[in-house]
């Protein structure tokens, strides 16, 4: 099975298109447009009867006590845990393509509800991040993109994935996490592939 994702190339960064922040000279992070990209695939395997859409980003900081303070660094020590920004579960088998905004178009404050377009969204982890802004804090469903912290050491990097099950419901229910998916895909999986790209909001790393 091959996946494109239209603008992103492998190993190369985001465009900020796609982005939940933006840089900003100022304040370090702007609202960006939000909008998911365009996903493709094609060569899905016989018996395959949904699609997963997956995006997450390995490399958040495990603890935050950091992130986004002025005058501290997020140290490239630190060790990093996964972030999702995108699940989409029971996509139809005849699904071939996710066009650019259908699931995200804009930053959202307090997040999109469950009910998207295609198959159902899941809930990505700006849920736990913006917990504690009142402006923001709220439930995150469907695709949220890129705003790793301004201050990180590092790159991050964002993996967009589809996978082919042999089941047509996922057994997920409720307000569904990546780890949940995960589990729930374990046994049902036909096939995957997989595009990276990166992104920082540091303009040492630019």
């Amino acid at each position: 099975m091959k996946l494109t994702v239209q603008g992103v190339e492998e190993g190369k960064p985001v465009p900020e298109h796609f982005a939940f922040g933006v840089y900003n000279e100022e304040d370090h992070m702007s609202f960006g447009p939000n909008k998911n990209p365009e996903m493709t695939w094609e060569g899905a395997p016989e018996g395959t009867k949904s699609f997963v859409v997956m995006m997450f980003d390995p490399d958040v900081p495990s603890v935050a006590d950091d992130v986004n303070q002025e005058g501290k660094t997020v140290s490239k020590d630190i060790p990093r845990v996964d972030f999702f920004h995108w699940l989409l579960v029971d996509v139809p088998a005849t699904t071939s393509c996710i066009p650019e905004g259908e699931d995200s178009d804009g930053v959202i404050p307090k997040g999109k509800d469950q009910d998207g377009p295609i198959g159902r969204r899941g809930i990505n982890n700006y849920t736990q991040f913006l917990a504690g802004n009142p402006d923001m804090a709220g439930t995150y469903a469907g695709y949220d993109g890129p705003c790793p912290p301004w201050n990180d050491e590092i790159m991050h990097h964002y993996h967009y994935e589809i996978h082919a099950l042999d089941v047509e419901k996922l057994d997920v229910s409720g307000e569904f996490d990546g780890a949940a998916v995960r589990e729930a895909m374990k046994g049902h999986v036909l096939a995957s592939d997989r595009v990276t790209g990166t992104y920082t909001l540091n303009p040492d790393l630019f």
